[in-house]
């Protein structure tokens, strides 16, 4: 099994933040990389944000949240790769984006580094291919809020090593998380359960069957669900649960799989949930 002292993260965003604080608090060097520097310096303050409220509610202390902070810096080149053990790329949910990085990186990581997408959906031996390592690459799919949630899915591409994905298993446990083993199927286990049933309440929308509040109430109280679907789409943005039904779709060739229209009409019209101000529900 290989040892990682060290990862790049590739894309400073919501994923890729969480991803960079949960390796540096498991003792890891960190270089958190996006393609501008105030992309970078954004992701570095959801991370402070984030380590200063765990210091307000008595979780770390204030010397604890200090080192782990100086075990991130901060990258805008993927050149830099060439410096780590390991890089996480949690860029946008895009296959040529994703294809141009693995390449970038493929050339820059040190011989026997590992490549890992935190993809949550597209295939993992698509990306692999443009690589000269498929041997080397993996999915490692982190739940949002990565420093909140406990699950990630390591998915094994068609040429994952058997070693690679024992370091990669040993690793998310590092990081406080359960490691799940999943193969490389569209959407993975997460997302081609949760996605069909989300597109099922904008069905349920979409034909009259009850509003949005209904809906989400029924699965939470009726099901126990923490969040009702509606909620939940709005959270990840409807562009992007837009974006997994296809590669479910297309991957399946499975009628079940369709994305609602009123989903599609959503997307087309800029509702795309929390982050656009509206999705089911209108945020301030």
């Amino acid at each position: 099994m290989k040892q990682i002292q060290s990862v790049m993260v590739v894309g400073a965003g919501q994923m890729g933040s969480g991803i960079a604080q949960v390796a540096a608090e498991a003792g890891l060097d960190v270089l958190l990389n996006d393609i501008q520097e105030d992309f970078v310096e954004r992701g570095l303050r959801v991370i402070r944000t984030n380590l200063a409220r765990n210091v307000e509610k008595g979780k770390k202390t204030e010397a604890e949240a200090n080192e782990i902070l100086a075990r991130i810096r901060t990258s805008t080149t993927l050149a830099d790769a060439k410096r780590v053990d390991m890089a996480i790329e949690a860029a946008t949910e895009n296959m040529e984006i994703k294809r141009n990085i693995f390449r970038q990186l493929d050339e820059a990581l040190p011989e026997g580094g590992i490549l890992a997408s935190n993809t949550s959906s597209l295939p993992i031996t698509e990306i692999a291919a443009v690589t000269k390592r498929p041997n080397d690459v993996i999915g490692m799919h982190f739940m949002n809020p990565v420093p909140v949630m406990k699950l990630v899915e390591v998915i094994r591409g068609l040429a994952t090593s058997d070693e690679v994905y024992q370091t990669v298993h040993a690793l998310a446990e590092k990081m406080g998380k359960t490691a799940v083993e999943v193969q490389d199927f569209p959407g993975f286990v997460s997302n081609r359960i949760l996605l069909p049933m989300i597109n099922e309440a904008i069905y349920c929308v979409y034909e009259g069957v009850a509003t949005p509040e209904a809906i989400d109430e029924v699965m939470k109280l009726g099901m126990n669900h923490p969040m009702g679907p509606l909620t939940l789409a709005d959270f990840i943005g409807l562009d992007t649960c837009l974006a997994i039904m296809e590669v479910l779709y297309e991957g399946f060739r499975d009628s079940k799989y369709r994305p609602c229209p009123l989903l599609r009409k959503y997307v087309k019209a800029g509702w795309l949930g929390k982050k656009s101000g509206r999705g089911f529900y209108v945020y301030e």
